[in-house]
């Protein structure tokens, strides 16, 4: 079994806007690329991930998300974003997922899990192998961090508030993940970030600058 990870991120100068009360424009800009980079390095190295898109038209994303250490990673592909939103832009990911290998089912993750460990995405993606749409909700159970569609399955993305309830409305099935699991643990208010225990090495450094300057 084989999946293809759609992964959106709406780049600057919109990025992480609800940690303004803590970071200035350029800072949050920052943070949010360490958590994509986190988010990218733990997908491409789950077991049965053979693909990862990433929807963005942020500039040299490229360069920083393909130095990976590991061997073998999955590859990146990169797909632009059409602008209408994050649910359009899980959508083009997904169409162009679909278009590479018909045959392998697809997920949509969000970019912003810094502490989202392989493991974690690949136990889910199992469980989610089961049925025809899943979904993940956030610590919270109230938003949505990945959801999950098997091959040639034709299901539309409800990212935004209150999605957890939009999607299991829809017909996904609701996975059963651990609240400490990293891939419910997103990134969103300054209270997330507080709370992050283990955050991947690219979020670690942009917080250890940060924590510097204070």
């Amino acid at each position: 079994m084989t999946w293809s990870v759609v992964i959106p991120f709406k780049g600057a100068p919109a990025s992480k806007s609800r940690l303004a009360e803590r970071f200035a424009d350029a800072d949050r800009h920052a943070l949010a690329l360490a958590f994509l980079a986190d988010t990218v390095a733990a997908v491409r190295r789950a077991d049965g991930v053979t693909s990862v898109v990433v929807v963005s038209n942020e500039p040299n994303l490229h360069a920083l998300l393909a130095a990976d250490p590991s061997p073998a990673p999955a590859p990146l592909a990169f797909v632009p974003d059409p602008g209408d939103g994050l649910n359009r832009a899980i959508e083009a990911g997904l169409a162009a997922a679909a278009a590479a290998d018909p045959g392998a089912h697809r997920a949509a993750l969000l970019g912003d899990l810094p502490e989202l460990q392989p493991h974690e995405l690949a136990d889910a993606l199992r469980q989610a192998a089961k049925h025809p749409h899943a979904y993940v909700a956030d610590a919270a159970g109230t938003g949505t961090t990945l959801i999950a569609l098997a091959p040639r399955a034709d299901a539309a993305p409800r990212f935004g508030a209150g999605s957890a309830a939009a999607h299991e409305a829809a017909g996904f099935a609701r996975l059963d993940l651990a609240p400490e699991s990293g891939l419910r643990r997103d990134v969103d208010a300054p209270a997330d970030l507080d709370a992050l225990r283990a955050p991947g090495s690219h979020t670690q450094s942009v917080l250890s600058g940060l924590a510097g300057r204070r």
